[in-house]
């Protein structure tokens, strides 16, 4: 597991941080922009369009599940 500078333990989550903050003051966010862009790109090829229509309507029955009617927007 990762330390801290003080020695105590880092979670996942502050080591993931600490490694996107480092990317971003190398390659800039512009960088994260761009493999987003590349990582949509390549799900809508193997997919098709409509997988993201499907998962954002999973998505949305989760969160009316979980959080009670949601009022149309």
């Amino acid at each position: 597991m990762a330390l801290n500078h003080d020695g105590t333990q880092m979670t996942v989550r502050e080591a993931g941080k600490k490694g996107g903050d480092v990317v971003k003051t190398k390659y800039g966010p512009e960088f994260f922009a761009q493999i987003g862009r590349k990582g949509g790109e390549t799900t809508k090829r193997r997919h098709g369009s409509g997988f993201y229509e499907t998962i954002g309507q999973k998505g949305g029955q989760r969160a009316k599940a979980t959080s009670g009617e949601r009022s149309a927007v």
